[in-house]
């Protein structure tokens, strides 16, 4: 029986949320969900550093075999999504740095995936995923349920060709993937 560990994240720079399940043939089962509060860090450097670190320090000890992400929103604040862009951007670094596939998925994909509907509000997520996972309580902030609905939304979309997800097993796949980001 194949087994792997798929670690989810939901990038923020006030609270990035995280999850991971074990995955055994088509079962899943809950290893880990937190949150990374960054609300008391004022400096944005700062956050982007601990969002690097938490992310290496959850690599290092779960030894994840892919990564799922929830990709930023479109939004109207610029400043907002730029922060956003670069917290994922982080979290996505660490994962290169420690050559772990990583797949991208938009919010309405994960929604869709956990709930049937792409609109769920994150209370709605949260609940089936605490039916999923049997989970005894739920996180004081829904960060770590978004982070783990990742998780659990690439383990229902693997095996599939993903559309709108986007794969890199390292450095070399995404500069071959993505030439036009590539400053000569």
């Amino acid at each position: 029986m194949t087994e792997k560990i798929i670690l989810g994240i939901d990038p923020g720079t006030t609270i990035m949320g995280f999850g991971l399940i074990r995955v055994k043939g088509k079962k899943i089962e809950l290893i880990s969900y937190d949150e990374l509060i960054l609300s008391k860090l004022s400096d944005h450097y700062l956050k982007l550093k601990k969002i690097f670190e938490k992310t290496l320090s959850l690599i290092d000890h779960y030894h994840p075999d892919e990564i799922a992400i929830e990709a930023p929103f479109f939004g109207k604040n610029v400043q907002s999504m730029l922060k956003l862009g670069r917290a994922q951007g982080v979290a996505m670094a660490a994962g290169l740095y420690r050559e772990v596939t990583i797949t991208e998925y938009a919010p309405k994909k994960i929604k869709m995936a956990i709930t049937g509907n792409g609109n769920a509000s994150k209370e709605s997520v949260a609940a089936m995923l605490k039916q999923i996972l049997n989970m005894k309580e739920m996180p004081k902030h829904l960060d770590a349920t978004d982070g783990l609905a990742a998780a659990v939304c690439h383990f229902y979309n693997s095996g599939n060709t993903i559309s709108s997800g986007k794969s890199y097993s390292g450095w070399e796949s995404f500069i071959k993937n993505n030439p036009n980001k590539v400053k000569k």
